[in-house]
Parts: C-alpha cells; structure tokens; sequence
C-alpha cells in the first residue's frame, strides 16, 4: 500500500484462468429491457433500491435476470437490516421460493411477490432436476443471510478456514452453479459426487477470493470489512492491506490449480454423460470468470473508475464513513 496517496495494489488473479471472456449473448439487451422492466414494476421498492440496482449491470436471460434481481434486494436490504429484520426478508423469500403458485399477503414487503413470480418462471422454465437443486442452494442461500445478519450485529470475525466454508452459502454461488445446468438432467449420483461437489467448492472459494478483495475498497470505507477475506488475513496472520491481497492472490492460484486438476480425474459416466458433464462445468469456469469480469463492468465496486482501475491495478482508498442512512429511503421493512 502507498500510504501518501493511500492508494492499494489490486493484484491481477486471471490472468492464467483457462476460461475467457465469452461473447455477450445474442438476445442480452432485448432480455435486459424485458427484465429490467419486470423489476422497476415494483414500486413500493423505493427510490434508494431502485438507484442501487441502475447501477447493475445484469448478463443473464430472463431466469437468471430475476434471479439475479431478487439476491440484490436481499444483499441491499438485508445489509442494513437488524438481525430480527433480516430473518423476516429470509423468511418471507423461503416462503414464495417454494410456494411459487400461492398468492403472497396483502401489505408484504414487495420482495415476496417478486420471489413468488420467479421461482414460478424458473419452474416452467429450467429442466426438472436443476429446479429442485435450484430451490435447495437458495434456500441454504437465504438462511445463511439470516446467520450473517447476526454475525454482523456480533461484529463475529471467523477464522481462514471457517471464512471460506461461510462464505459457500453467503455469497450466494452454489444457486447459479446449480443453474449452470438448467438447461441439462444431470443425474443426482453424478451432481452429488464428491469430485464434482469438491470442483464446486473450488469454484466457490474463488469467486470468494476474487469478491473480498475487489469489494475490500468499498468494505472498509463503510465498516463491514470485518466479513472480508482481506481483513480475516491481516487478523490471523498480523498483515498490513498489501501482504494480505498478495496471499489472496497465491491462494487464488492455489485454487486455480486444484480446480484444473479436478477436471483431469473426473470419473466417467459414459459417453452421453460424459458430455454433459464436460459442458456443466465448462459453465462452472465460465462463471469464475463472468463474476470476476462483472466486478469492473459493474459500478459497485470502484464507480466510474472501474476501467481505469482494471488497467493500472491502483486503488484509491475510499474515506471511511459513518452512516446511518437506508438505500430505501426510510421505506424499508425492517
């Protein structure tokens, strides 16, 4: 860290990963209107959620938009909800995830309805074993936000090792490496196996690595930095900011290694299977790489200098704020 401009070294994690960037898919900006639409059609969302999610830019068809749509609402609002708060979203999510056909309350926050609609798509939609595995990891999902909303009250800072198997379900990962296969049946013996679940993790650890140190910036300047991956190195290992994005970033190629490895003992299933396999986690590569090129194409992380920051690796440390302000505008549920 260059403590007279205060600035950080981002440390380029993919450069070595086998997986580049795809080709923006054909109809993104046809279903981009089409979802985007579906989500301002929520008024009762307020104004401050409604800005948060102008500044997303989503990559997905229809399904994987209102899914996307729905864990930002959780993320946004759970965040600055009280742990009693955040249990109420959760459990009204559980409840339209998997009662998709049943008419939510009248007066319930907006975000029941919303869950309710795309759970319901997504089972006309995704193939009949991704849909139950979907609803699953979402559920896991959901209750481990309610879990981080305690932790958060606690200000409870885990261990390394405690931090990535945390972070599985927190970060909500495992319900897109579930759609990853919507569109395929993979058998459950074969989605179950311990190499395919071991490939899923390592992904998941990665996009961990990948999200705690470009959100580091934003984490620290708001106070929640105590969840990141960042922090929990400088804490178990005595480290300034530099040294600890230097061990995510040998971590990371740790991971890389461990994953390609894994493709290369993949058990067979026969040739038909086989193929699918081949093609899931091709998908699971893809959206390492998708998640972490979404971090600079996105404005979350470093507003409008995500470009030049991607290119010179340089971060300017955000000043430190103290607010206790809500992004809905005082209309939240909690």
């Amino acid at each position: 860290m260059d403590a007279r401009t205060k600035t950080i070294y981002l440390p380029d994690t993919m450069t070595n990963w086998p997986w580049p960037r795809a080709l923006v898919n054909p109809h993104y900006e046809a279903v981009k209107i089409e979802a985007g639409f579906w989500f301002r059609s929520f008024e009762t969302l307020g104004p401050g959620l409604l800005k948060a999610f102008d500044k997303y830019d989503l990559e997905h068809l229809r399904v994987g938009c209102e899914v996307l749509d729905v864990q930002l609402v959780v993320d946004e609002v759970t965040d600055r909800s009280t742990a009693a708060g955040a249990e109420r979203i959760v459990d009204i999510v559980i409840d339209a995830l998997h009662n998709p056909y049943k008419i939510r309350p009248e007066g319930e926050y907006i975000v029941g309805e919303m869950m309710r609609q795309c759970s319901a798509r997504a089972m006309q939609t995704i193939s009949t074993t991704c849909y139950p595995r979907f609803i699953d990891s979402f559920t896991t999902y959901l209750r481990a936000v309610a879990v981080e909303a305690i932790d958060r009250e606690q200000r409870h800072c885990l261990g390394i090792d405690e931090h990535f198997k945390y972070r599985r379900e927190t970060g909500g990962m495992l319900p897109w490496f579930a759609l990853c296969g919507m569109e395929m049946n993979l058998p459950d013996e074969v989605y179950h196996h311990p190499a395919i679940v071991d490939m899923l993790e390592c992904a998941a650890d990665l996009i961990t690595v990948d999200n705690d140190m470009v959100s580091y910036n934003k984490e620290q300047a708001d106070g929640t930095d105590y969840n990141s991956l960042i922090t929990v190195v400088m804490v178990e290992f005595g480290l300034d900011i530099g040294s600890a994005m230097g061990w995510a970033a040998a971590y990371h190629t740790k991971l890389e290694t461990r994953f390609i490895n894994g493709l290369a003992n993949i058990p067979s299933w026969g040739p038909s299977t086989d193929i699918l396999v081949k093609e899931y986690l091709d998908g699971v590569g893809n959206w390492v790489r998708a998640n972490y090129c979404w971090s600079f194409d996105d404005q979350r992380y470093f507003g409008t200098m995500a470009a030049e920051i991607q290119e010179s690796r340089l971060v300017p440390l955000w000043p430190k704020v103290h607010s206790e302000a809500s992004i809905l505008g005082g209309e939240g549920p909690c």
